[in-house]
């Protein structure tokens, strides 16, 4: 049953605060609670920033990570090996696998995997811009670091057909570290990086 509330800006602020992935109503209330019981600067400081961040932060037009100019700081870095593009499917992803220390290349963010089930189709995701990516030259190695789910082997499978016309290139995947059914954002960093050094070629998980 719906709580209501005395206070129509508590119930607004409640609501909103709900929508947030994975916050209920009643952890919401407690959030709004919190805050009214904080100096006023502290959630001007909260508010001004969430503004600030959604006005400030856009996609990098390259890759689609995130970032506050035209190309990320991944992609502006002269120093990475841009011969390498590591597929993932969310920008967290990006910042798990930075954090293992073990990856020197490009990145490449789908927004998501393919889904059926959930309305998800290929032309919703970021792959195209794979494609022209590869296209436009220079790449030798595209690693899949997608969760070990059926729709990230589904969107891996996609994806390696679409790269077919481009023999000189080598698709690889991370080694099966990454447990059956696991998303890359649960992995532990150990065995993301342990992953990425074992790559193996994608075409050997699809051979009978």
């Amino acid at each position: 049953m719906r709580q209501e509330f005395e206070s129509t800006l508590l119930e607004n602020c409640v609501t909103e605060i709900s929508r947030l992935p994975g916050i209920g109503r009643k952890t919401a209330l407690r959030l709004a609670l919190h805050l009214l019981r904080q100096d006023p600067g502290a959630a001007n400081a909260l508010g001004n920033a969430i503004i600030e961040m959604r006005r400030g932060i856009t996609y990098c037009r390259v890759c689609h990570n995130i970032s506050e100019t035209e190309l990320c700081p991944v992609c502006a870095d002269q120093r990475r090996d841009a011969s390498t593009i590591c597929v993932v499917e969310t920008v967290k992803d990006v910042m798990i696998l930075e954090n293992t220390g073990q990856y020197g290349g490009l990145y490449h963010v789908l927004g998501g995997v393919i889904s059926p089930m959930d309305g998800v189709s290929p032309d919703q995701l970021q792959i195209d811009s794979l494609v022209a990516r590869v296209a436009a030259g220079g790449v030798k190695e595209v690693i899949l670091a997608l969760g070990a789910t059926m729709e990230g082997d589904t969107t891996g499978y996609y994806i390696f057909r679409k790269l077919a016309p481009y023999p000189d290139v080598t698709v690889t995947q991370l080694a099966r570290g990454v447990a059956l059914g696991n998303e890359i954002e649960y992995t532990d960093e150990l065995t993301l990086g342990r992953s990425l050094q074992n790559r193996t070629l994608f075409a050997d998980s699809i051979k009978a």
